[in-house]
């Protein structure tokens, strides 16, 4: 079965093609047959219910505009147990992070990499200083907070960023290590947490600094409720940090930046709150399911994760990209190469999590592709060789 994908889509340098873009390229019948595996995505949230009122209601949500940012985040924060005034709407995470640039990174920041890719490409645009901490994939990608704390001061940078978990890799660290973190550069202008995969963390004790944040003097949480609730497309995500830091960033962004749809899905999250829960839990276990699988796929390095997703190496024989084209060319299964991620190379690959049927189709073709790839990388370079003699 070939997908007949025009591949010319992942020439992008800054992102992969959407998956909806990929769809539209395809005859019906093929396009339904397209897994994503590249948007780590929650794919029981929001309700059947749910999006049933939304469908019923649609005239009328686009019709009339929606609250301004301030109440919107009032409701999230009382369903969050957060002060509001600590609260902060946001166009999507991206949107946050794009603010927070302009109006709190001054000079520099320092990241540890590989690392979500508005972290390294946001003050790059804007004529930042990055100072960049490479994660070892010897150490499976985990940070070590005192060496990222002594880079810091070594670097001079004067805003630091981390992803907790970590995204591509996966990595966490507890509650307290980025709470050591934060008291360790207090004297920075800025901590940045992205904590946008943290609800997939861990079924009990989320390590979140979200509710401490909202009395440390220089520190922002970033969150995605897009990615929590699988509603990409809406671009919804918010901020937590002391009110001064939440006002600043409030008088800068536009007073309707959340659209009619993402206020109803707020609006109705208390009441599905218990059904956001179950999700949350099956996804999971969906990524437990996932790492494990992929760890009986012989020639891959598959690292521990944290997240929605999983992130593995592949065989040195195997390029990342070859890889992924194979993948979506022949099965119609779209994966997340990583070779545009500073920090990073081709030879990575970032895996999200999907129910069980999905992960086992995955698996199969994975097992498949390991087979014949390497037996043509094999060939490829005994024919190579044969030029040295």
């Amino acid at each position: 079965m070939s997908f007949n994908i025009d591949l010319s889509l992942f020439d992008r340098k800054a992102h992969n093609p959407s998956f909806g873009s990929l769809r539209k390229t395809l005859k019906p019948e093929m396009a339904a047959k397209l897994i994503d595996f590249c948007v780590p995505v929650n794919p029981y949230f929001p309700t059947r219910g749910m999006l049933q009122s939304y469908k019923e209601d649609l005239a009328e949500i686009l019709k009339y505009y929606p609250d301004q940012n301030e109440p919107i985040a009032e409701t999230l924060a009382r369903v969050m147990g957060l002060d509001p005034q600590s609260v902060v709407m946001a166009n999507g995470s991206t949107e946050a992070i794009t603010w927070i640039d302009h109006l709190f990174v001054k000079e520099s920041i320092a990241t540890p990499i590989p690392t979500f890719g508005r972290w390294t490409d946001q003050p790059l645009e804007t004529g930042k200083r990055l100072e960049v901490f490479q994660r070892l994939p010897e150490n499976n990608f985990a940070l070590n907070t005192a060496e990222f704390v002594s880079f810091v001061r070594k670097t001079r940078a004067r805003t630091a960023a981390i992803c907790n978990p970590n995204n591509p890799t996966g990595a966490l660290l507890d509650r307290e290590e980025v709470l050591h973190l934060c008291r360790e550069l207090a004297d920075l202008d800025l901590i940045i947490v992205d904590e946008s995969f943290i609800d997939f963390s861990e079924l009990e004790g989320i390590p979140s600094i979200a509710a401490e944040a909202q009395s440390l003097t220089n520190v922002i949480v970033v969150k995605s409720l897009g990615k929590n609730f699988g509603m990409h497309g809406l671009r919804f995500g918010y901020t937590v940090s002391n009110a001064e830091l939440a006002v600043a960033l409030r008088r800068k962004l536009p007073h309707w930046n959340v659209n009619a749809i993402g206020e109803r899905v707020i609006q109705d999250l208390e009441a599905n709150f218990g059904a956001y829960e179950a999700s949350r839990r099956q996804v999971i276990a969906d990524r437990q399911y996932l790492l494990e699988e992929l760890q009986k796929v012989d020639g891959l390095r598959v690292f521990p994760s944290k997240a929605n997703f999983v992130f593995f190496r592949c065989p040195d024989i195997i390029p990342g990209a070859q890889l992924r084209d194979h993948l979506i060319e022949s099965e119609g299964l779209f994966v997340r190469e990583c070779g545009n991620k500073i920090g990073s190379s081709s030879q990575y690959i970032r895996i999200a999590a999907n129910p069980r049927a999905h992960t086992d189709r995955l698996v199969g073709a994975l097992q498949r592709a390991m087979r014949s790839l390497t037996v043509t990388g094999a060939l490829q370079a005994t024919a190579g060789n044969a030029y040295l003699y």
